[in-house]
């Protein structure tokens, strides 16, 4: 559908226009009675891509009897007018911003909201295009239109649509809510910028007079008046408002205090939390429209007002003026920053104090509230309360929280948050129901106030971390002691519930984390209280479980073991992570080990004997209790798979804080800043150090450490079939043990250890594992080697431990009925366990271990290779051989020598040839489809291993630690690895390039060597070479970003070796630069040649991410220094094709400044690529959207 015009233009043809009409107007009744929608569509569509649709538009807007219609005119003038913004006159722009905002006025009163929005939020849009070309005076003059429309005398239709215009804007102009226009974030910042410090704050001041007109009608009306919605309406804008991420005024008095801020930003936690608090921090320009005129006691007045009238009407709460002003009213408790003066917190604090007062009532008194609720009244105003305690704690102190409340009744925050808690505890106890509540809402909130209030204090004089008042203190126990309870509660409870019904036998330790690390919190803030109390109920239930042996059934009990050791593990310890990379430990150990012990010593005497701290008592009687589970007969009777799960996790968590800390790590690192601090800093650090020694490297921590190791064991081969047992044991309890070389030291001494270690090479039992667990058990044994007292012998107990799995692989690989015995079950997975575990050892690799480890996977060459000719139809066998090759390669190769690089290079070419020789792998085009079975994705996997396999090769030429050349050798690694791709990548289709994790490897790869190697291409045979352009033109087309910019940065290595290359008399890329055969003998243009003209026409006439212009200029532009003369051709080629001659004007002179602009020369060094990017940027602004008009 093809239709001229433009706001401007002669008299219009009205049939022709009336046509386009009915044409819309009928493929929109088609698309909603689902009749030939196809058709349908792709007329709607062609309204919005035919060039200056306006008028048509326009008519159908003015004309047309169908709403759908309309709306799509709509759609069709933004879609059209955001294309061809370049080509438009500023008379004309500005006809269509004014044609929307009139249309939006005069049809205020239609029943068709959905329309009007539309064409609002199109005029927002188009007003956001010409925000930096329109003059002040033009800005002036359409937002008049909408002032007069919010604060003037029209009705109120009128108003509610300059209101809800004024939304559509200001969300335009946010960048996390705009559209997106095909422009560089530059513009979006731009414009949000000066809205922000233009017109934002008027925007506010028109919302706030639209609300107050209209407030008085509001209250004194007994029933829902039509200004109603205006004043709703009104207070969401202002929300909008405040949710505005302000960039400007914050810091403006930033520095001028030189003591803590208690209401500083930075207070906040800033973890993972339920609840969202975003904080308002406008800057001081805006304290007189929000604090100091009254604008506060107004919203808490109309919302007071409107409470006590409508009190009987239940529906009320939830109505949208009610909820719009409890909204806004929340929000203002989280201003901060320099809107409030340098005044010691006063005017926040006087702030907050009349925020609360308005609000206290909805929240107080907890019992009444939570009846109420009950009985049936909405929950919405209760839990809008509980986010105003949240937002408080968010930006002030303990102190300051606590004493906000004291001044207008007899009791503090903290204690009304302490008294909400427990009312809602106290709800969940009595509805034991899987359903999500609203006490599991407010539970949330709650718990998040209270995490926010304790995880980051400051420091007083004395150096000691603040605690909360003595009144704080007590409400903290009180919460904790009733949160134990109900935990207690759901744990006994769920012995009598059908497991598959039960949220909490459902809820694993991870799912449960959050809250729990919330409980721990509250623990430690009353922990003279709380470790005691956990003391007594752990003692009370092992007395329980010793006196209730025999007949009785003991679930009860060890359901309420387990919850206990979850719990008192999150107090005892922060949560250390299963996974952490050996070069980040010596950070992360400082850190974990002093925060927990220091908050915790803190609030217990000095001078306790240590064999009597409440920690140690705890700790040492949950230890004596999992001791028992090395009793068959105990173990068989208490100790459930479940139970020890808990047992294991709890053990893997205390033992990173307490079990044997690294020398220094007990002594705090604090500066002192009197000689008082000093003083408490040397008292207390003495306290501090003796709990942690308390289980050092002394016979107590030995004999605690050999507890653990034989737990391990009974766990890993006791409990068979139990795979999240055996997982927190493999993972989280030994792997966290041979992490700190101190323990290593400790462990290798261990009679335990050696049992563990020889059970896992000589015996059969530990084949039982899980093949993954095998793995990690594995890795953490050979890990362990770093406490042998030197290289050798810890290179002879990796012999020790590898040396018989080895050894018995080679010999499998021997026998001579192999092939008649390898797909035998028991076989099969035998053989798989052994490469888990030699991948485990691989994967452990170290320098001091290195040696050993080369050795291990040497002596398994050939036998891998035998299997992979014997399993070649088992993809998971295929895929483990070649993970565990990938992995010994990659800890391996940049140690080896020359003579032992080259052995492993050979080795894993005839690996690659044999993978290939096989056609493993290579899946044909014809059975694609069936690629989305789980079956066939081991296909790719195999594939993506040995893409990994050669980018490990790879890092040989970037990393060696060997003391001679690789090329003593003869081995060449770029030409090794570019061999490997000749080999790989003809089993690699577009069609598996379509599965993401392949696609990056292989695009990594790819582009790590044509950027590194890049005269490799020159020796490339005509397959791989129209392979490798192939590939790089689908990448250049991807959606991913990060694979386009592979492509680009891959062509700007290529384009940019054979301009400095053919610059110094040197052939380049040679024939691939000039042309080449393709496999069918034809002649083809070169590759330089190609991607220039594929380059122009990407950037020209796609759609994608403005986020890869840079990279794509940086390609371009050593495109054009190589071929300048084709780069001539296709502009000219550009220029000829444009009809209209004002295009063809501005297309030569756009193309002319690409290259010549900003002074860019020839030369390919940092600062020419700058001035390109500016040009290229600039280039497309100016072309692009009449090209794509064409």
């Amino acid at each position: 559908m093809h239709q001229q015009g433009h706001p401007n233009s002669g008299t219009p043809d009205l049939a022709q226009l009336q046509a386009v009409m009915n044409a819309i107007e009928i493929a929109c009744s088609s698309i909603q009675m689902h009749a030939n929608p196809a058709a349908a569509e792709a007329t709607i569509l062609s309204l919005c891509q035919s060039p200056r649709p306006y008028q048509a538009c326009q008519f159908i807007l003015e004309n047309s009897q169908v709403a759908n219609a309309r709306f799509q005119a709509a759609a069709a003038v933004r879609d059209a007018a955001i294309r061809e913004w370049t080509l438009l006159t500023a008379d004309e722009k500005k006809s269509l911003i004014s044609f929307c905002l009139c249309f939006v006025m005069q049809h205020a009163s239609s029943p068709e909201g959905y329309v009007q929005a539309k064409v609002s939020s199109v005029a927002a849009q188009l007003m956001k295009r010409g925000w930096l070309d329109f003059t002040a005076a033009e800005k002036e003059a359409f937002l008049d239109q909408v002032r007069q429309a919010v604060i003037g005398s029209h009705n109120l239709d009128v108003r509610y649509r300059g209101i809800n215009f004024l939304e559509s804007l200001v969300s335009e102009f946010s960048p996390s809510t705009s559209t997106a226009m095909g422009l560089a974030r530059e513009f979006h910042e731009q414009c949000r910028a000066s809205l922000e410090q233009d017109y934002l704050k008027t925007f506010y001041c028109w919302a706030q007079d639209a609300a107050l007109s209209v407030t008085n009608k509001i209250i004194e009306s007994d029933s829902a008046v039509p200004e109603v919605n205006v004043c709703s309406t009104a207070m969401r804008l202002m929300l909008q408002i405040l949710n505005w991420d302000f960039r400007y005024g914050i810091n403006a008095v930033k520095g001028a205090k030189s003591d803590i801020d208690c209401f500083s930003a930075e207070a906040r936690y800033e973890g993972a939390k339920l609840s969202d608090c975003l904080l308002v921090q406008p800057g001081p320009a805006w304290r007189d429209v929000l604090i100091t005129n009254g604008h506060i006691g107004w919203l808490l007045s109309l919302y007071g007002a409107l409470r006590q009238k409508f009190s009987c009407e239940g529906y009320w709460l939830d109505c949208p003026i009610a909820v719009s002003a409890r909204k806004l009213i929340v929000q203002f408790f989280t201003l901060t920053g320099a809107i409030f003066p340098s005044d010691n917190g006063q005017m926040q604090e006087q702030h907050l104090l009349q925020l609360l007062s308005g609000i206290v009532q909805w929240i107080n008194p907890p019992d009444a509230i939570a009846k109420a609720i009950n009985c049936g009244k909405s929950e919405s105003e209760m839990l809008d309360g509980c986010r105003a305690l949240l937002a408080i704690a968010t930006v002030t102190t303990p102190l300051v929280f606590d004493r906000l409340l004291k001044s207008i009744s007899p009791f503090g925050t903290i204690s009304l948050l302490s008294a909400l808690m427990c009312e809602v505890i106290k709800v969940l106890m009595a509805n034991c129901t899987e359903e999500e509540t609203w006490s599991w809402v407010a539970r949330d909130i709650l718990l998040d106030t209270w995490t926010t209030l304790l995880m980051k204090q400051p420091t007083g004089n004395t150096g000691q971390s603040v605690m909360l008042p003595p009144e704080g203190i007590n409400a903290a126990a009180n919460v904790f002691a009733l949160i134990v309870e109900s935990e207690l509660k759901a744990a006994s409870a769920s012995d009598f519930t059908v497991e598959s019904e039960s949220e909490y036998l459902q809820a694993s330790i991870t799912t449960m984390d959050e809250r729990l690390s919330s409980y721990a919190l509250i623990a430690r803030a009353a922990i003279d209280v709380t470790i005691p109390l956990l003391s007594r109920l752990f003692s009370e239930r092992f007395r329980r479980l010793h006196q209730g042996r025999g007949p009785n059934d003991p679930t009860e009990t060890l359901e309420e073991l387990y919850s206990l050791l979850l719990i008192t593990g999150h107090i005892l310890a922060d949560e250390g992570e299963g996974e952490m990379p050996l070069k980040k430990l010596s950070f992360f150990m400082k850190s974990y080990y002093i925060q927990v012990p220091n908050a915790i010593q803190a609030h217990f005497v000095d001078s306790m004997e240590i064999d009597k701290h409440p920690v140690i008592v705890l700790s040492s009687s949950i230890i004596s209790f999992a001791e028992q589970s090395l009793d068959p007969e105990m173990r068989a009777s208490i100790f459930s798979p479940r139970l020890m799960e808990a047992i294991i996790w709890f053990l893997a968590r205390w033992s990173g804080t307490y079990l044997m800390p690294s020398e220094g790590i007990a002594i705090s690192q604090d500066n002192y800043s009197s000689d008082s601090n000093h003083v408490y800093h040397l008292q207390s650090q003495s306290s501090r150090k003796a709990l942690l020694a308390y289980f050092g490297e002394g016979d107590r921590g030995k004999f605690v450490l050999d507890i653990i190791v034989r737990i391990s064991k009974v766990a890993v081969v006791s409990y068979p079939g139990e795979k999240d047992l055996q997982e927190l044991t493999c993972y989280q309890l030994l792997r966290g043990l041979v992490r700190r070389k101190n323990i290593c030291i400790q462990l290798v001494a261990l009679d335990s250890w050696h049992d563990l270690a020889n059970a896992f090479a000589n015996e059969r039992t530990l084949f039982s594992l899980n093949a993954v667990h095998q793995r990690s058990l594995a890795q953490t044994l050979i890990l362990s080697a770093s406490g042998m007292s030197n290289s050798e012998a810890s290179n002879q107990y990796v012999r020790d431990i590898m040396g018989h799995m080895s050894a018995y692989l080679v010999e499998m690989s021997g026998k001579n009925d192999l092939k008649n015995v390898a797909q035998q079950p028991d076989v099969m997975l035998l053989v798989s366990c052994l490469l888990e575990r030699l991948r485990g050892a691989a994967s452990a690799s170290e320098p001091r271990t290195q040696k050993a480890i080369y050795e291990m996977g040497f002596s398994v060459m050939n036998a891998v290779l035998v299997f992979l000719e014997v399993y070649k139809d088992e993809s998971a066998v295929v895929c483990l051989l070649l993970k565990f090759i990938v992995d010994w390669v990659e800890g391996q190769i940049i140690y080896l020598e020359a003579q032992e690089t080259a052995v492993v290079v050979n080795f894993c070419l005839r690996l690659l040839q044999l993978y290939s020789s096989h056609n493993i792998g290579k899946i044909s085009l014809s059975l694609s489809s069936s690629l989305l079975t789980e079956a066939k994705t081991e296909k790719y996997r195999d594939l993506r291993a040995l893409l990994q396999l050669l980018s490990n090769l790879c890092s040989k030429d970037l990393v060696d630690f060997s003391t001679d050349s690789i090329e003593t050798q003869g081995t060449n690694i770029s030409q090794v690895v570019y061999l490997g791709l000749h080999i790989v990548t003809p089993l690699i289709s577009l069609d598996l390039l379509k599965y993401p994790k392949l696609c990056h490897d292989y695009f990594s790869l790819l582009s790590h060597m044509l950027e590194v190697y890049p005269e490799m291409v020159a020796q490339l045979n005509s397959e791989a070479f129209a392979h490798v352009l192939g590939t790089l033109d689908f990448g250049l087309h991807h959606q991913d970003i990060e694979v386009v910019d592979m492509c680009l940065r891959a062509l700007k290595a290529l384009a940019s070796y054979h301009y400095k290359e053919t610059g110094s008399g040197k052939v380049g890329l040679g024939s691939q630069a000039t042309g080449y055969q393709d496999p069918d003998g034809r002649l083809q243009e070169g590759i330089l040649s190609r991607f220039l003209r594929l380059l122009l026409q990407f950037l020209l006439f796609v759609d994608y991410s403005t986020d890869i212009i840079s990279a794509a200029a940086d390609a371009l532009l050593p495109l054009i220094l190589c071929e300048q003369g084709l780069y001539q051709r296709l502009g000219n080629e550009l220029i000829e094709r444009q009809a209209n001659p004002t295009f063809r004007s501005r297309l030569a002179n756009a193309l002319q400044s690409l290259t010549s602009s900003n002074n860019l020369s020839t030369t390919l060094d940092r600062t020419n690529y700058q001035k390109f990017r500016k040009n290229l940027h600039n280039f497309l602004v100016e072309v692009r959207g009449f090209l794509r008009t064409m």
